[in-house]
């Protein structure tokens, strides 16, 4: 489970070191000379686990100057691993750069998934052509459809708009789970039976 920092909330995946733990709370005071005030709108979050403290000002995390999302799925390919780590890393910066790596990676999974790469609209056919589920489906079609409108101006604006920048990410964490993650267990429970249960489905299977 990945949870992002929020304001006032006692758990987050800390951003200094990215372990999901218990966050304290603080309020920041100043001193005006004669007593110490309540700075508004402020405050202070200290990880139990490391120590890291973050700032927040109003509901915005100021410090660390990241925005936090999950790592990438480990069963992914190790080229798309680093543009999905690069993505995350601008994400803060450029919404829109981070998108568009974001969507580079999720074409390079189609083509680990048996796609061309040349046109992700085909790759998604050829996909669901192949039995890729309807969530999966789905999530793709939110891929292709935030890389085509982003180019048209007033339709919509990834450098107005981190969460939908974010919400890449965890598609295809999505797809590398459903395509590739699970798959892998289900091979591994069937490869770690008995050898005389293997045998038996053997014998039903070729009948």
């Amino acid at each position: 489970m990945y949870v992002s920092p929020s304001l006032n909330i006692t758990a987050f995946n800390c951003p200094s070191c990215n372990a999901y733990c218990r966050q304290y709370w603080y309020d920041l005071r100043y001193h005006n000379g004669s007593s110490y005030a309540m700075v508004s709108n402020a405050k202070l979050a200290v990880c139990e686990h490391c120590n890291g403290n973050s700032f927040w000002l109003y509901n915005d995390m100021i410090h660390p100057n990241i925005i936090t999302v999950s790592l990438p799925n480990p069963d992914l390919p190790d080229d798309i691993k680093a543009d999905y780590m690069e993505a995350r890393d601008i994400l803060t910066k450029s919404p829109k750069g981070a998108a568009a790596l974001i969507r580079l990676a999720i074409q390079k999974l189609c083509v680990h998934l048996g796609g061309t790469g040349r046109n992700i609209n085909d790759d998604i056919s050829k996909l669901v052509k192949d039995g890729l589920p309807a969530k999966v489906q789905k999530a793709l079609d939110i891929v292709r459809v935030v890389g085509n409108n982003a180019v048209h101006p007033g339709t919509i604006d990834l450098n107005d708009n981190r969460d939908l920048a974010m919400s890449l990410f965890g598609l295809i964490n999505i797809i590398a789970d459903v395509m590739i993650t699970q798959p892998k267990q289900v091979d591994e429970l069937y490869g770690g039976l008995p050898a005389n249960l293997l045998e038996a489905i053997e014998k039903r299977d070729s009948k």
